[in-house]
């Protein structure tokens, strides 16, 4: 079986493609002392901050790496989770903007305190409430190998189907200092020459 080689510097993930073609039946919340407070006209470094104190840890680096101007435009409905005390603790970002009928779920994700304790549940059931809105038929939703490991489970289980799949490569962001050398320490860093393969 050929193995697709990956060059030294970069990272690799799968991306599975997943979509959510009629609304869920209606389901009562999950308890959580988190709640959403809409960003209607976010400052980027504001966003930034939030981005990457969910994202480190799986890479999430697209944001980072835009100026103020692309990431204003680029920027869908963002939604901030909020704790009991103010603090910001994770983000949804909702896309509107695509065909007609359709939202795209762009991100979604928790700090990573916040990991293991039920929290994740309660953002993906309002992240599908805010996304089935009058006139959507379809959702959809883009997860990596980089991401959570329960993410793609529970995509799945909440009624998402795959329907694509692709294989990204891109430097690693932690070599340009996008994120800090330390972030995703479950990812290598691959800096130096190969030493062979399988």
């Amino acid at each position: 079986m050929p193995l697709t080689e990956i060059p030294a510097g970069h990272v690799g993930a799968v991306v599975t493609y997943l979509e959510m073609a009629a609304k869920p039946l209606p389901a009562p919340l999950p308890p959580s002392p988190l709640r959403l407070e809409r960003w209607r006209e976010p400052a980027p470094a504001r966003y930034r901050l939030l981005f990457e104190r969910v994202g480190a840890r799986w890479l999430w680096f697209s944001r980072l790496a835009m100026d103020d101007a692309a990431l204003l435009a680029g920027m869908g409905e963002v939604w901030a989770v909020v704790d009991r005390g103010g603090v910001e603790v994770g983000m949804v970002e909702l896309d509107f903007a695509g065909t007609e009928g359709e939202c795209l779920i762009r991100f979604l994700g928790l700090v990573p305190e916040l990991a293991g304790k039920g929290h994740g549940r309660w953002l993906f059931a309002q992240t599908l409430a805010l996304a089935w809105r009058p006139g959507v038929r379809r959702v959809s939703v883009h997860t990596c190998t980089l991401d959570h490991p329960a993410a793609l489970p529970a995509y799945m289980r909440a009624g998402f189907i795959a329907y694509r799949r692709a294989l990204e490569t891109f430097p690693d962001p932690r070599l340009s200092g996008l994120l800090p050398r330390d972030a995703a320490p479950q990812v290598p860093l691959v800096v130096g020459e190969d030493r062979g393969g399988v």
